[in-house]
C-alpha cells in the first residue's frame, strides 16, 4: 500500500480515467438495505469499486485515529476478494448515514462491527467476478476458482483479471450469502503488512483537522466562559478590533471568539479582549463539594446486580475487609488541540474537523443554520488522538457560529488550556467496598457501592433503570466465583461536562476491582495468581491470559531488590487482558514501573502489529492517568491548564512493554481500548506487595 491510496485526486485520477467496472454496497450492521435502483446497486452501506485497470477502493466509513482502520478494514476486503494487497486503495467516505450507516468511531467497534459485513461484501464480489468469467467463457461455474486478483478455469487454466471482468460481473444479482473463506486458508489477515497511514504521516503530507488550509480562510480563537454554567455578562471588544488583523469579534454560545486573518492576530485580538463574566450558581464549588456529595449519595443508589445474600454473606464470615476508592476527573489530553474549519454559506455548509462522530457533526451544524442536513458536507480528516473527546461537537459549533456570522471560512483552534479547563471530562467516582472471606481465606461476599456524575445525563440521555451503564462497566460484570456479589449506582450532581473516556468505566472500575481483590488476597493469605486462577473457573479466557501473563513475567521468581511484581485482568470491549507490571519505589516514594508484560485474547487478529501498538499505547495512556492524571475544580473552575500541572508519562518514565498475543478463534473483540484498564491495578498491586499499604486513591504520585 503506498501514499497514493490516501489522496482524493489521486484516486479520481486512476478510477475516472480508466473507468470504474464494478461498485458493490455493503450492508452495515443495523443498517436497512432497499431495494436496488434501476440505476444500478444500492448506494447504501461502504462502497467497494473494482476499476478496469485491477485496482480495488474501499471507502471507509470509520475515523482514522491511529489505530489503525485504513489498514484492517481493507485487510478484510482484500482477504475475500482474493486480490494483492497492493491492488487495494483506500478512501475515505464521505458522511451520509443513509448510505454508510452509523459512522461513529468509537467503543473498540470498528473491525468487530465491521468483520462479517465487509467479508461479505468481498466474497460477494468475488462470487460475482466467478459468475462473469464462467459465462464468459461458457463454462461450469463449479470449474472456476477466483486468486490473486483472477478467475482460473480449472481444466483449461484459463485466466482473466478481475478488471477485466468487473464492467459484466456488474451486471449481476450480489448473492445474498456467499461462501466465506475458512480462516485456516487467509493469507493477508493475521498478517502485518504496512500501514496505509504511515507514508504520509511520514513525509509531511498526512492532512489533519489542523492542517485544513481551504482558500478565503481566517482563524479563529474563542475566549471560553471558565465557568461551568457561567455566561457573557459583558464585552468590551474595542481593544481587540483594534489589533491589526482582526476581523470581527463574535459572541458564540461556549464564549467569545476572535476572527483574524491568521492564528497569532487572532491570539493577540483573544488577549485584548475585556469579558466580564456571570459565573452562575456554581462561583464557589470545588473538588471537595463535589467528594461531598460523592460521599453523601454512595450509601444510596440502585442495584446493578445482587446475587446470593451479601448481608448474611458478610455477617457469617471469618473476616471482612472494608475500603473506600477514589479517582478524580481526567482530561482527555489529545495531542492535536480541538479544531474545526467550517465554511457556511446561505444554502450549504462544509466542514472539515479531525471528528470521531461525522453524523453529529451534520446534525448539529444542520441545528445550528438551520440548513437539511443533506446539504451539509463534513470531510473527516485523520484525527490527532480521540480517546472519546473528538466525539463532541462543541469545538465544531464555535466554528460554525463564527463562519455563519462573518460570512466566509473559518478554521478554530482551540488552545491547550482552553480544552483541559473547559472540555469535557472521566467522571470523577467514589467506591466504597467490603468484602468477606471464609475461614480459609476465600471471598464469599462482595460489595461495591459506586458514586459518581453521569455520563449519559451529561449527554442528555436518562439513565436506564436508573443506572448508568458506562458507571457500572467492569464492575457489574465482576467474574470471579463469589456466591454473594451486590454493585449499586448512585447518581452525582454536578456541572462538569462528562463525557466518553478510553474505556469508560473500566478504566476505574478494573483499578477498583483488582486492587480490592489483592487486598482480600493479602488479608486471606492467597497467592493473587492462585486465587484468580480458582475464582475465574467459569471464565476461561480471563484465567488464561492470567495465567499466561505471570508466566511470562516471571510470576513467583526472583527479583532485583526493592522491586514487585503486580498482577490484574480485565475483560472490556469483547477482549481479554492480563497484565503484570515490574514496580520499585523511588526518593520521595515515587513509584517506577520498568516493564509490563501484556496478554491479549482479542479473538480472532486481523492485523498483529497493531494489536501490539494499540497495548502499548493504552498502558501509556493508563499509566499517565494512575501516576499523574487529576483534574481539580477551585473556585468554580478547573486549575490544571497544561501539561506542566497534568504530566503524562514521559519517554523516560515508559516502561518496556512486551504484547503477547493469544487467540484461539473467537469473533474478533475490540482492541483500541482494552490496553488501559489493567495497568493501574497491575501497577498498585504491586505497591501493596512492596509497601503493605493498598493505594486507594488516584493518581499514585507517591506512596
Amino acid at each position: 500500500m503506498t501514499a497514493e491510496g490516501l489522496s482524493r485526486r489521486t484516486f479520481l485520477q486512476v478510477s475516472g480515467g480508466a473507468g470504474v467496472g464494478l461498485v458493490l454496497g455493503l450492508t452495515l450492521p443495523g443498517v436497512a438495505h432497499p431495494s436496488d435502483s434501476a440505476e444500478g446497486p444500492a448506494e447504501i452501506g461502504a462502497w467497494v469499486r473494482i476499476g478496469s485497470d485491477d485496482r480495488v477502493t474501499l471507502m471507509v466509513a470509520k475515523s482514522e485515529m491511529g489505530q489503525g482502520v485504513m489498514t484492517s478494514l481493507p485487510m478484510l476486503l482484500a482477504e475475500e476478494l482474493g486480490v494483492s494487497w497492493e491492488q487495494v486503495r483506500v478512501e475515505q467516505a464521505p458522511t451520509d448515514t443513509a448510505r454508510y450507516g452509523r459512522q461513529l468511531t468509537g467503543g473498540s467497534r470498528s473491525v468487530r462491527g465491521s468483520w462479517d459485513a465487509l467479508r461479505r461484501a468481498g466474497a460477494a464480489a468475488r462470487e460475482m467476478l466467478i459468475s462473469a468469467a464462467a459465462a464468459t467463457w461458457d463454462v461450469e461455474r463449479g470449474e472456476c476458482s477466483a486468486r490473486d486478483g483472477s478467475v482460473v478455469h480449472g481444466p483449461s487454466g484459463r485466466r482473466v483479471r478481475y478488471g477485466a471482468l468487473a464492467a459484466r460481473a456488474a451486471r449481476l444479482e450480489p448473492p445474498a450469502d456467499p461462501p466465506l473463506r475458512d480462516p485456516a486458508e487467509f493469507r493477508i489477515v493475521g498478517k502485518s503488512p504496512g500501514r496505509v497511514d504511515t507514508p504520509a504521516k511520514v513525509d509531511g503530507s498526512a492532512v489533519f483537522g489542523i492542517d485544513v488550509r481551504v482558500p478565503g480562510m481566517l482563524v479563529a480563537q474563542v475566549e471560553p466562559c471558565p465557568y461551568f454554567g457561567g455566561r457573557v455578562r459583558s464585552i468590551d471588544a474595542a481593544a481587540a478590533r483594534a489589533v491589526d488583523g482582526v476581523r470581527d469579534v463574535v459572541e458564540t454560545p461556549r464564549g467569545v471568539g476572535v476572527v483574524a486573518r491568521s492564528y497569532w492576530p487572532a491570539q493577540l485580538g483573544r488577549r485584548a479582549l475585556r469579558v466580564t463574566w456571570d459565573p452562575g450558581p456554581d462561583a464557589e464549588l470545588g473538588s471537595d463539594t463535589i467528594r461531598a456529595r460523592c460521599v453523601a449519595a454512595v450509601s444510596g443508589g440502585t442495584v446493578a446486580r445482587d446475587d446470593g445474600d451479601v448481608d448474611a454473606a458478610l455477617v457469617k464470615a471469618a473476616h471482612t475487609l472494608e475500603a473506600v476508592y477514589e479517582v478524580p476527573y481526567l482530561a482527555h489530553a489529545t495531542m492535536e488541540p480541538m479544531n474545526c474549519t467550517a465554511h457556511v454559506r446561505e444554502d450549504a455548509c462544509e466542514i472539515w474537523a479531525p471528528t470521531q462522530a461525522p453524523e453529529r457533526v451534520q446534525e448539529a451544524a444542520a441545528g445550528i443554520t438551520g440548513l437539511p442536513a443533506e446539504r451539509v458536507t463534513v470531510h473527516t480528516t485523520l484525527l490527532g488522538g480521540g480517546f472519546g473527546r473528538r466525539s463532541e461537537t462543541d469545538f465544531v459549533a464555535d466554528a460554525v457560529h463564527l463562519s455563519r456570522a462573518v460570512g466566509a471560512p473559518v478554521k478554530l483552534v482551540y488552545t491547550r488550556e482552553d480544552d483541559m479547563s473547559g472540555g469535557y471530562y472521566r467522571p470523577v467516582a467514589y467506591n466504597a467496598l467490603r468484602g468477606g472471606l471464609d475461614a480459609e481465606g476465600w471471598p464469599v461476599a462482595w460489595e461495591h457501592r459506586i458514586a459518581s456524575p453521569s455520563i449519559l445525563r451529561s449527554q442528555g440521555v436518562e439513565p436506564r433503570g436508573g443506572i448508568d451503564g458506562p458507571a457500572v462497566e467492569g464492575a457489574r460484570n465482576l467474574p470471579y466465583a463469589i456466591d454473594s456479589v451486590r454493585v449499586t449506582w448512585a447518581d452525582v450532581e454536578s456541572p462538569v461536562p462528562t463525557h466518553w473516556w478510553r474505556s469508560v468505566g473500566s478504566s476505574q472500575n478494573a483499578w477498583v476491582v483488582e486492587s480490592f481483590l489483592d487486598e482480600l488476597c493479602a488479608a486471606g493469605g492467597k497467592d493473587p495468581l492462585e486465587a484468580r486462577l480458582r475464582l475465574l473457573r467459569d471464565h476461561p479466557r480471563h484465567a488464561r491470559v492470567a495465567r499466561i501473563a505471570a508466566e511470562r513475567a516471571g510470576w513467583g521468581g526472583s527479583l532485583p531488590a526493592g522491586h514487585a511484581l503486580g498482577l490484574a485482568v480485565h475483560e472490556s470491549f469483547g477482549s481479554f487482558v492480563a497484565q503484570v507490571a515490574d514496580v520499585s519505589v523511588g526518593s520521595g516514594g515515587v513509584p517506577r514501573v520498568h516493564r509490563v508484560v501484556c496478554v491479549v485474547d482479542c479473538g480472532q487478529v486481523v492485523h498483529p502489529d497493531t494489536v501490539r501498538a494499540q497495548m502499548e499505547g493504552g498502558i501509556a495512556f493508563g499509566l499517565s492517568a494512575a501516576l499523574h492524571g487529576e483534574i481539580r475544580l477551585q473556585d468554580g473552575r478547573v486549575a490544571q491548564r497544561n501539561f506542566d500541572s497534568y504530566p503524562i508519562v514521559r519517554i523516560d518514565q515508559m516502561p518496556r512493554v512486551e504484547t503477547h498475543i493469544v487467540a484461539e478463534g473467537d469473533a474478533p473483540g475490540g482492541i483500541g481500548e482494552p490496553g488501559t484498564p489493567p495497568i493501574a491495578p497491575a501497577v498498585c498491586n504491586a505497591l501493596l506487595a512492596l509497601t503493605g499499604t493498598p493505594v486507594r486513591r488516584l493518581p499514585a504520585r507517591s506512596v
